[in-house]
């Protein structure tokens, strides 16, 4: 999970680090304008001492602490957000879809990597 097979830092275990900081920085900080999620910093560094178990289980924390949030805020095409980022005048629906398309990146990242490692193109 922590093999390094790109030039960047991307490896399957960072890719869920970095999905972590992006729940809770979209669905935490922009969406309800919690501070505590304001720098988060979307590394896909992870210590070498930290269990990817902890690492899954913080992303599982966060997607249950988004859907909280999501659920608070409704789900209106209209409805703006806590703390527009840079300005900006983003909506709920406008979060929801920039983190599909993020989570839907990140998974096709995964993929290569496993690809990479396994050999198997899951035909």
């Amino acid at each position: 999970m922590r093999r390094r097979l790109v030039v960047s830092d991307t490896t399957l275990l960072g890719l869920v680090r970095h999905l972590t900081d992006g729940e809770r920085y979209w669905f935490g900080h922009v969406l309800t304008g919690d501070p505590a999620h304001a720098d988060v910093d979307f590394t896909m560094e992870v210590p070498e001492g930290t269990p990817p178990a902890e690492v899954v289980a913080d992303y599982r924390t966060a997607i249950a602490e988004s859907d909280r949030n999501l659920a608070a805020a409704g789900f209106d095409d209209r409805t703006p957000v806590e703390h527009p980022e840079d300005g900006r005048p983003w909506t709920v629906r406008w979060v929801v879809a920039h983190m599909t398309s993020e989570v839907a990146r990140h998974a096709g990242h995964a993929d290569i990597l496993r690809e990479q490692i396994d050999e198997v193109t899951g035909r």
